[in-house]
């Protein structure tokens, strides 16, 4: 299979350690970068490369946090064309730099956008088109082919949510009998909304078709929103989704229960394949995503697997990370052959790999096994050991990783450190317990974020009702006077714990509810200036009327997010009070890069890691835990926060007495470790998982 490179693809892949295409196994060209970051500014020479060629094209971008390096640098080389250190690194990346691309000419056509959403809201993604697109990068706003819910069928008199009470729309009208009034309007807009999607359609292909589309990869492998399942000859139209998409789209949309109810309008896979001459480029960073990018490059072409459509296309490409290339598997074939040792790792993972595919033990793998598979051949070629004595290696070393997984240190300090307030728990469960349970070690836990992008306003509307239970009755007065809720009182702060976990173990919920008001009462009290409970009545209905006006997903104002990110910090507080450890061993740093923007802050040496640094110092730990996400697998948060602790342990240790201090990585249910990365393994009896079980049932006030 012949491809063709551009200069900015041919001076990616001399940066690579790998070609662009290893046939006959893979069927789409793919480009490896070191990083994340690196993914955004390749994604974008690329751009500017075929914009430079096609300055009246018709383009169609991303949404969401996967495009925030794209975005960064298309703006900036736009902005900053003529600078010395941008003409530089054109000519590097194979960028022409005599000729500043003119976006002015360019269409832009909207991928998809969730139904019914008011595009006013700043989590539209017709808000995001606009903000970061049209008006970013300057687009001519009048060539723009926009999915905009609020102009697709609805009277002057007329808003969405007149139309669809509660944001729920109901497709079996599309084929069903309307049964009053209202169904009848909304089986009339719904045709509407189908009309204008054909229309839609067609405006698409009368420009002909998309020349650049640009586009992440689902948790499902879908492109766009065409899920799995999707007819590759499929159009826009307005769709449901599955629940791997509404899980990643809670955040945004506000909630889960939000998320699963809405519907999408998206364009077809047909669309983006319409135009032969497409340059259609998937982004995938981490090993998370390294199956679901290894089903499109290298197997057949399946409704399973959406993105097998770009398989059509000569310009299509997939621009990967290593951790996402790890299930290609020529390419982990030509690393085993070009290392110059194969390491005891090496050996580790591909045995262990064949031995979970032949369904069989590691010490009854045969020759003929082996030879069936290209990199346990190329492993049986270049290591001297036979087959038996390999295998036995790879046993010893699972077997050394239990043990030492096994084992429960002594007198230590732990810092258990975690980006959001139930990473600890999801990530080394069974591990901490053990910990625990010497009597000797001390833990202390440090959350990095307040994690308030996921407390829904609905649950605050609860927390709030919550409180007015008990706000006027006689024992919050009394608590009231004897300074119960004043500020700094760390006794009493342990109380609202010990009053939650009373109920608890007495399975009473008018404990467990007066714990959770006494904790937000005294939240209200750290946030907003109040001298009684009158004020404190009147700062509820306030916050109640806020919570029950704002459009859920909205970025609401600092105090809020405060007061939302202080419900998790609460939650923590439970757990880990459940467990014997008192607030004072709980540290919520609230990393200011955290701010609920769709593209968080970098992480600073000026404001993010002093405060990592002073924890450190303050408790000189044993061991301290690091949510280990070097390729951004999961959300952005955990990389960010990764990136701060790294830089405060360097600082730490210049001053550290504890020259031998442990570094635990550890990771959770976004991404595992293969085996052959970790030195640790700790088995987890059913009983451990029925104990994390009820651990997660105190978090009864979670979110």
């Amino acid at each position: 299979m012949q491809i063709s490179l551009t200069p900015v693809e041919e001076v990616a892949v001399r940066a690579s350690s790998f070609d662009a295409l290893y046939p006959p196994t893979e069927k789409i060209p793919t480009i490896v970068v070191e990083n994340f970051p690196a993914l955004g500014k390749l994604a974008a020479m690329r751009f500017v490369e075929w914009v430079q060629q096609n300055p009246n094209g018709v383009i169609s971008l991303p949404t969401g946090k996967t495009p925030e390096h794209f975005i960064g640098w298309v703006r900036r080389l736009l902005a900053e064309w003529d600078a010395p250190e941008i003409q530089q690194t054109l000519r590097e990346a194979g960028v022409n730099p005599t000729k500043k691309p003119d976006v002015t000419g360019l269409h832009f056509v909207q991928i998809d956008e969730f139904y019914p959403i008011d595009s006013a809201q700043q989590n539209s993604f017709t808000h995001y088109v606009k903000h970061f697109y049209i008006e970013g990068f300057g687009l001519d706003p009048a060539k723009a082919l926009l999915i905009d819910p609020v102009t697709i069928g609805l009277r002057p008199d007329e808003t969405l949510a007149s139309v669809w009470p509660g944001n729920r729309v109901d497709l079996t009208l599309r084929y069903r009998q309307a049964n009053n009034q209202l169904e009848s309007r909304q089986k009339t807009l719904l045709a509407q909304i189908d009309q204008w999607c054909m229309e839609y359609e067609q405006r698409i292909r009368d420009l002909g078709g998309i020349g650049f589309f640009l586009g992440g990869i689902g948790p499902d492998g879908h492109i766009g929103f065409n899920i799995r399942g999707s007819d590759h000859y499929s159009t826009t139209r307005l769709c449901p989704t599955n629940y791997e998409t509404q899980a990643a789209a809670a955040t945004d949309l506000g909630g889960i229960e939000i998320a699963r109810q809405s519907l999408v309008i998206t364009i077809g896979l047909d669309t983006i394949t319409y135009n032969p001459d497409c340059t259609a480029i998937i982004i995938a960073a981490g090993q998370a995503k390294a199956a679901l990018a290894a089903q499109a490059i290298q197997s057949a072409k399946s409704i399973e697997t959406p993105a097998s459509c770009l398989q059509e296309l000569p310009n299509a490409r997939f621009y990967i990370t290593g951790g996402a290339a790890a299930h290609l598997m020529e390419r982990q074939v030509r690393v085993l052959e070009r290392t110059t040792a194969v390491g005891d790792a090496d050996v580790e993972k591909v045995l262990v790999e064949l031995a979970v595919r032949c369904r069989k033990r590691l010490l009854d793998l045969t020759e003929a096994d082996c030879q069936s598979d290209r990199s346990a051949a190329v492993i049986l070629k270049r290591r001297r050991e036979p087959l038996p004595r390999l295998a036995a290696m790879v046993h010893e070393r699972l077997a050394s990783k239990i043990e030492a997984g096994l084992r429960v240190y002594r007198d230590k300090c732990f810092l258990h450190t975690e980006p959001h307030h139930d990473d600890v728990m999801l990530g080394y469960f069974a591990q901490i317990v053990r910990h625990f349970r010497q009597a000797s070690n001390e833990h202390y836990f440090m959350t990095l974020t307040s994690g308030f992008t996921s407390v829904t306003n609905q649950f605050m509307r609860t927390q709030m009702a919550g409180l007015r239970q008990f706000l006027g009755t006689p024992a919050f007065k009394t608590l009231w006077d004897q300074n119960y809720f004043s500020r700094g009182n760390e006794i009493d702060r342990n109380r609202d714990v010990w009053q939650y976990l009373d109920g608890v173990a007495a399975h009473d919920e008018d404990d467990k509810a007066e714990g959770c008001a006494r904790r937000m009462l005294r939240n209200l009290v750290e946030l907003i200036e109040v001298s009684s409970l009158q004020d404190v009545d009147r700062c509820v209905a306030e916050l109640e009327e806020y919570f029950a006006s704002a459009y859920p997903g909205k970025k609401d104002p600092e105090r809020i997010q405060r007061l939302k990110g202080m419900s998790r910090e609460w939650e923590a507080e439970c757990v880990w009070g459940y467990y014997g450890w008192q607030c004072q061993n709980i540290r919520h740093l609230r990393l200011s890069f955290y701010t609920g923007d769709i593209f968080t802050k970098e992480p600073t040496m000026a404001h993010d890691v002093p405060p990592i640094v002073a924890e450190l110092d303050r408790l000189d730990p044993d061991v301290v835990t690091v949510a280990f996400d070097p390729e951004a697998s999961g959300p952005d948060t955990h990389y960010k926060v990764m990136q701060a602790l790294a830089e405060a342990i360097r600082v730490h240790l210049k001053t550290s007495s504890k020259l031998d201090m442990k570094v635990w990585g550890y990771r959770n249910v976004w991404f595992r470790f293969d085996p052959s990365e970790a030195n640790l393994l700790v088995p987890v009896s059913l009983a451990m998982f029925r104990s994390e079980e009820h651990t997660s049932e105190l978090q009864s006030h979670h979110p």
